[in-house]
């Protein structure tokens, strides 16, 4: 009898503190923020909230819900050593956020009482890191390696907005990645642009009004593809024969609408349009300068022969990307105004690494070339900063290092005058960090893309500040 009352009071007491914890409300609320926003009006009990679509008899939540105060409209980060990438480190610095933009940054800055007051006192402040060579959130869709001219193919089509590689860059501090095409063809697919508003629906996450990049390649890659089908090209001379015949048919159907638009200028009735192609249409907008030309490339030769074959079509190279052996001709390179996209200690593990050196991008930068540090990996992206640090060791100063994550990738996607520094009118992407940013123990604390919390670190579980329902 004493054993089924002691059994029977256990019982009671766990359903009564359990019934008691399921009155407390949460009380989580991320660390050092001082004025939130008003939590978002309940709904009626019983009733159906405008974001839910009911299935049967599962409820699902589509679209993205806050889990912690969103910062929309004035936003304060005071305290922190602010690294501006443009005008040097502000100790114990400012920065008001007016709608998403950047509007003041200083010592000291003015801004509403009203304003949610985010205390970074003790950390460091810099932009959103940028990745100028991902190919996350594409799943195995990189390469349309059925032709080795594809410019008409969108990697936007092929974009997995809820691909959790996104998520981990965005917890690595980056906050804008160019997705490209991969380096099996010759002249590839178009890539897109994104910020890591991980939550968000896909249109959300694409960079509004970023410039459209195509992606090159020479080299082993596209002959090994090709050449193992027994098809053109299977040598660099191949590869070289495939791009000229390109910009030529390219020049042709240019000159074939001109011919038709002057007669339609004359009044010719009998005018017939030629026929559209949308793999030549890609091509000749590469001909009128409105695709940035990114090229897979590690040789110095191959470096040479495309910018000669850019020169003699009219058109320009943005960037070569690998680019092991830049150093070797520097000089050339910036002469072109062609930056590269590389690694500060990636070499030997193929055929074109052979020749690389880890002070490629200090020799580079000595002779003007614009220098970024790319991942071209999901795992390295998580660490854009470490890559960062890495090059300081091998000759590269701070404040260029710092540029090779932030403002120098933000040229080559197209989208500097919008990001990749601490200035006054560009859009709040901005991490805040434990201790200095290239230091291999530093960790985000914060990141704000376009003002707004999108991790943060206090937050229980994954830092989450938007999700859906299954993240």
């Amino acid at each position: 009898m004493a054993r089924r009352s002691s059994l029977f009071l256990a019982i009671l007491f766990f359903l009564l503190s359990t019934f008691a914890l399921a009155q407390q409300p949460s009380q989580q609320q991320p660390s050092g923020v001082s004025q939130n926003p008003a939590s978002p009006e309940q709904p009626t009990p019983g009733a159906e909230s405008k974001s839910e679509q009911k299935t049967g008899n599962v409820t699902r939540n589509e679209e993205p819900v806050p889990q912690a105060p969103g910062f929309h409209n004035d936003v304060v980060i005071r305290g922190g050593t602010l690294l501006t990438v443009t005008h040097g480190k502000i100790e114990n610095g400012s920065i008001y956020i007016h709608n998403g933009k950047i509007a003041a940054i200083g010592k000291t800055v003015e801004a509403p009482a009203s304003a949610t007051v985010v205390d970074a006192t003790g950390k460091w402040v810099m932009p959103g890191l940028i990745d100028s060579h991902s190919h996350i959130a594409l799943d195995g869709d990189v390469n349309e390696a059925t032709s080795p001219v594809t410019p008409a193919m969108m990697m936007k089509d092929a974009f997995d907005y809820d691909d959790k590689a996104i998520y981990r860059a965005l917890a690595g501090g980056v906050t804008t990645s160019l997705l490209l095409h991969g380096s099996a063809n010759v002249i590839g697919g178009q890539a897109v642009v994104i910020k890591h508003k991980y939550g968000l629906g896909r249109d959300d996450l694409l960079f509004p009004g970023a410039p459209q990049s195509i992606k090159f390649a020479s080299g082993e890659n596209p002959k090994r593809v090709y050449g193992g089908r027994n098809q053109l090209p299977s040598t660099r001379m191949g590869n070289f024969e495939v791009m000229r015949q390109a910009f030529t048919d390219a020049r042709e159907y240019i000159r074939d609408w001109e011919k038709y638009d002057a007669k339609v200028k004359k009044g010719d009735k009998e005018a017939r349009p030629p026929k559209k192609d949308l793999k030549l249409e890609a091509l000749a907008d590469v001909l009128r300068g409105k695709l940035l030309v990114q090229i897979h490339c590690y040789r110095a030769d191959e470096f040479l022969t495309e910018m000669a074959i850019a020169k003699e079509f009219g058109y320009k190279v943005r960037a070569f990307h690998h680019a092991l052996e830049a150093y070797k001709v520097a000089d050339k390179i910036a002469a072109n105004g062609v930056a590269i996209a590389t690694w500060p200690d990636w070499w030997g593990f193929k055929d074109e690494g052979w020749d690389g050196i880890p002070w490629n991008a200090a020799i580079c930068l000595r002779k003007g070339v614009r220098i970024a540090l790319k991942s071209d990996s999901e795992d390295v992206t998580r660490r854009l900063n470490q890559e960062a640090g890495k090059i300081i060791h091998y000759g590269v100063p701070e404040d260029e290092a710092l540029k090779m994550i932030t403002l120098n990738p933000a040229w080559i996607i197209g989208v500097d005058d919008r990001v990749g520094s601490l200035d006054v009118g560009k859009d709040a992407d901005i991490t805040i960090w434990n201790s200095y940013p290239l230091s291999s123990a530093a960790l985000v604390d914060k990141v704000l893309i376009d003002g707004d919390v999108y991790f943060d670190r206090s937050l229980p579980g994954l830092g989450l500040t938007h999700y859906k329902e299954g993240q």
